[in-house]
């Protein structure tokens, strides 16, 4: 996202770290039952949203576990960390952060186009003046977190994402939200997007073919899984993926 951000758009972030970190799983070595703090730890960025941070966390508990918003600078900073938000003015040093921190259960989350190539695991995107997020499921995997589905109920209430099938013998790893467009909430449209996706060996979406579903409906499931990533095979395959959308006006 841009570095210019207004304070609502900081109440949103803020809101959307607390709820990653109340629905993630930690190993217990990293988060062990009892009383420990959980902590989030902010790289880079001004001191307003921190302050916003913290008053959105201030007085709260994830279980029985006090969280602490704190700055994290360096890489001994960022493992003590449970959750770590990179900020986009920190883009030039993330990737390198990132690579310190492979074999730590911590849960990177950033704010640039470029964050989940890079190795992070989710990744806050602005889209249409809305504040949505996009996972890496593979880099989740190799921290040992897991997302709870009280997460993935939320995000679709809170972003309005549609409900998506990706039906196929390969996993999905990457996934980029359907935008609901504006001119399709201002005509009401619901409905049903099918599109069979041609992946590549390298688990990349070499094209998209539609197979069913409203025009500007489908465009927005199109733009969506050209940006997926699958694991990778051994040949190209076709992946049928089904996106509802049905938004409550």
């Amino acid at each position: 996202m841009g570095q210019i951000q207004t304070a609502s758009q900081y109440q949103v972030e803020a809101a959307y770290l607390y709820n990653f970190a109340k629905f993630t799983e930690w190993p217990k070595q990293s988060l062990p039952n009892g009383s420990s703090s959980l902590v989030i730890g902010v790289v880079g960025g001004d001191d307003e949203f921190l302050n916003v941070l913290r008053g959105t966390i201030a007085g709260k508990t994830i279980g029985t576990h006090p969280v602490n918003v704190r700055r994290a600078s360096s890489p001994e900073e960022m493992k003590s960390c449970h959750l770590v938000f990179f900020r986009s003015s920190e883009r030039k040093r993330t990737q390198s952060a990132i690579a310190g921190l492979h074999q730590a259960s911590v849960l990177l989350v950033g704010e640039e186009p470029t964050f989940l190539q890079q190795g992070g695991m989710i990744n806050l995107v602005l889209e249409n003046g809305r504040i949505r997020f996009e996972v890496d499921r593979a880099s989740l995997d190799r921290a040992n977190l897991r997302l709870g589905s009280n997460l993935l109920t939320l995000a679709k209430a809170d972003n309005g994402s549609p409900d998506v099938q990706s039906e196929g013998t390969r996993k999905l790893l990457v996934s980029a939200p359907a935008v609901y467009p504006d001119l399709a909430q201002r005509m009401k449209l619901t409905g049903t997007v099918q599109v069979e996706a041609l992946v590549r060996r390298d688990g990349t979406v070499k094209e998209v073919k539609v197979m069913g579903g409203h025009p500007l409906l489908a465009e927005a499931v199109t733009q969506a899984v050209m940006k997926w990533r699958y694991e990778p095979a051994t040949k190209e395959t076709v992946i049928l993926v089904k996106v509802s959308f049905r938004p409550q006006f």
